[in-house]
Formats: structure tokens, C-alpha cells, sequence
């Protein structure tokens, strides 16, 4: 098999598949292993108990996937049209809540995964097909892309199933994978100080996924840093969650606060998330890099007109029934119910105070969850109630 020429029909069939970025890696990730270990150690990951798990399998791709040798990264977009001036207007009317970008259309595992699962259903045709320079991935089937079947690559992290043959097996933020180191030794970006993988060419907003595959495919180079001296993620994260460059705290981050995060929200942090009401973009917004920043082209990441330009208070009234049909395909269902009304009481607790704020809250005052009723009460008296 020509391995070279096969990487270039990779990345062509990825690029018709809607991945703007296409690189390929080796396994080895010693010294972000290390830096992991460190990350922990210092506790920076907060309740999130599955990054210590699964013990070397994170950082050693040929444990969590015997015979993988080499990795295939991509990246999507989602940034949606409006771009950061719609983000910016969002964030800056403390009626509305603010839900980051990513979060505004289709959950983008199921969308990452399928395209994936196709590019991997591609390429394992390849030994016992005849490869044609003009065929297709869309010539090849008349089957949507959401229609295809959906990757078996997600399996249990613990399972030591090595490849049935040639090809490999697809992961979208589903498995024990530092997909941001390995994005960047394929050339997608590098790392920078808010930990986001940035791209010169296009900013950060932008999904990973990859295939760990046992075909020894020739590798590209990996990226170099260009963050030099510049700290304007760090000054513009609300709760100083960028400790160090190059260094997340995530128990004072607000998207591992109100997304990752069960429990009642630190009291001394819940002034600082604003309207933010399902996860954080400030350190994007803040980052030069993404006034290159394109509007997506997938149309699974447009925004829900339910969710986009929504007042807090018609959000803190849905129905549990609403939540969940409101949700449903979408990355919020995975907070829950009780989470979404626990951060929506925040945000209204640093609106400017005003009678339908103070109605909404008291039709929520008494409510069953106790997590609820806690940020309920503490709203109500910054509404002075």
C-alpha cells in the first residue's frame, strides 16, 4: 500500500466531509503525560474523577487501543454566523443568557462521530478496493451523512480490544484521549495559555475528534506556539481560572462550574458568572488569534431559535417536559434539569434587579431540589427579597 498517497486521499475525503483541518500523528505523548500527572496532582481538576482514571490509557494510545500507531486528528467548526460580535452583544445584556457558542446547535459528538465513522469506513475499504483519483466520499453513497450509523470507536475505556484489522477506531470526546496534544502534533495548532488548541489561520473555535489507527501512515509536523507575551485570556477570564499560562483551574472555571460541576456553586465565584448559564467563551473571545475566526458551514451548528436571544427568565420557566424536548440532540441535556434552573438563578441574581426577575424567582422559591431552592433564595436577596 502506498502509505503517502493514502494520507493525501485522508485528508481529501475529510476535507469533503467538512473538517477543515486534517493532520496526522504519532502516539508518543511522554511529556504531556507528565504534565497530566501534575495537572492532578495539584487537584486542578475538581470533581472531574474520570481524568484520573483509566490510569496510563489517556496518554498512551497503544494501551487504550492495542496496535494504534499513529492518530488521525481533525477539526470542525462551529463558530456560528453571528460571530463574536453576537457573542459579545449576548454576554453584554444581563437580561439574556449567555450559552457558549459550541452549545447553540446539534450535540457535535453525534455529528463529529458519524463523519468520522465514515472516514474510517473509507478508509478500510482501501486493501481490498481499487482507489480511483476522482471518486468521492458523496459519489459513493446517497445515504445523508447524519443518517450514517454511529462509530463503534466509543467502547469502554478499560476494554483491550485491538483492531479486527487495517483501519482503526474513532473517539469524539468519548474516551481517555489528550486530543488537544495530539491535534497538535498533527500540525492542527498548538496549546495555548487558556489550554485551547488555537490555529493562526482560523482561531480556536473549532471541534476535535480522532482515529487511532494501526496503519503507518507518514506523519506531519506538529505545531509551534505563538502566544509570545500576550496574557489577554488570562485577564479576561472572569473567575482567574488561568492560573499560570498554560495552566486551568478547573473548580474556578465557569464552564466546569456550570457544566461539570453538580454541587452549589462557591459563593464567591457566583458574582463572576455574569449571565453565563452553560459554559464560558471569555478567554476565546479575549484571543487575538480568533478575529480570523470563520463562521461555521455545517448546519447541525446553527444556533436553536430557542436557545439563541432568550431572556432569562422565559428560560428559567420552562418545564422539566420543555427542558427535555428542548434539549434533546443538543449538549446541554447533559447538565440536566436541576442544574440548568441552579444557573439560570444565578445569572438572574446578577441581572439588574426588576419586578418580572423577582416574579420568576418566587414561582421557583420552595422548590423541591434543595440545590435549586439554595441559589433561588440567594438570588432573591440580591434582588433585595
Amino acid at each position: 500500500m502506498d502509505y503517502r498517497r493514502l494520507r493525501e486521499d485522508i485528508k481529501s475525503w475529510g476535507h469533503e466531509l467538512g473538517f477543515r483541518r486534517i493532520g496526522i500523528s504519532p502516539i508518543d505523548l511522554a511529556n504531556d503525560e507528565n504534565r497530566l500527572q501534575e495537572w492532578l496532582a495539584a487537584g486542578y481538576h475538581g470533581e472531574m474523577q474520570y481524568m484520573a482514571r483509566h490510569g496510563s490509557k489517556r496518554s498512551r494510545p497503544s494501551e487504550l487501543v492495542p496496535g494504534a500507531c499513529r492518530v488521525i486528528s481533525v477539526g470542525m467548526d462551529y463558530l456560528p454566523s453571528g460571530g463574536l460580535a453576537d457573542a459579545m452583544r449576548t454576554l453584554r445584556d444581563p437580561r439574556q443568557g449567555y450559552i457558549a457558542r459550541y452549545a447553540l446547535g446539534r450535540d457535535y459528538h453525534k455529528v463529529l462521530r458519524r463523519r468520522l465513522t465514515w472516514l474510517l469506513q473509507r478508509i478500510q475499504r482501501q486493501p481490498i478496493q481499487e482507489r480511483s483519483p476522482t471518486s468521492s466520499v458523496t459519489e459513493r453513497t446517497n445515504a445523508s451523512l447524519n443518517d450514517l450509523p454511529l462509530a463503534r470507536g466509543d467502547m469502554d475505556p478499560g476494554s483491550n480490544t485491538a483492531f479486527p484489522g487495517p483501519g482503526g477506531r474513532v473517539f469524539v470526546d468519548s474516551a481517555p484521549v489528550l486530543e488537544k496534544a495530539l491535534a497538535r502534533n498533527a500540525g492542527l495548532g498548538w496549546i495555548g495559555k487558556h489550554t485551547n488548541l488555537i490555529d493562526r489561520k482560523v482561531g480556536s473555535f473549532f471541534f476535535l475528534g480522532e482515529i487511532y489507527t494501526n496503519l503507518p501512515l507518514p506523519i506531519d509536523e506538529p505545531a509551534t506556539g505563538h502566544c509570545g507575551t500576550c496574557r489577554a485570556c488570562m485577564l479576561a477570564c472572569p473567575t482567574g481560572a488561568i492560573v499560570a499560562p498554560y495552566r486551568l483551574d478547573a473548580r474556578r472555571c465557569i464552564a466546569y462550574l456550570t457544566i461539570e460541576y453538580r454541587g452549589s456553586i462557591p459563593l464567591e465565584l457566583r458574582a463572576r458568572i455574569g449571565n453565563r448559564i452553560f459554559g464560558c467563551d471569555d478567554c476565546q473571545l479575549a484571543c487575538p488569534w480568533n478575529r480570523f475566526a470563520p463562521a461555521t458551514r455545517e448546519p447541525d451548528f446553527l444556533p436553536r431559535d430557542y436557545l439563541h436571544d432568550r431572556s432569562l427568565v422565559e428560560l428559567f420557566r420552562w418545564s422539566e417536559a420543555e427542558f427535555i424536548a428542548r434539549t434533546t440532540g443538543s449538549a446541554l441535556r447533559r447538565m440536566g434539569y436541576e442544574c440548568w434552573l441552579r444557573n439560570i438563578a444565578v445569572a438572574i441574581g446578577n441581572a439588574p434587579p426588576s419586578a418580572q426577575m423577582r416574579a420568576a424567582l418566587r414561582e421557583r422559591t420552595g422548590h423541591p431540589s434543595p440545590l435549586v431552592a439554595e441559589h433561588v433564595a440567594w438570588a432573591l436577596a440580591r434582588h433585595g427579597c
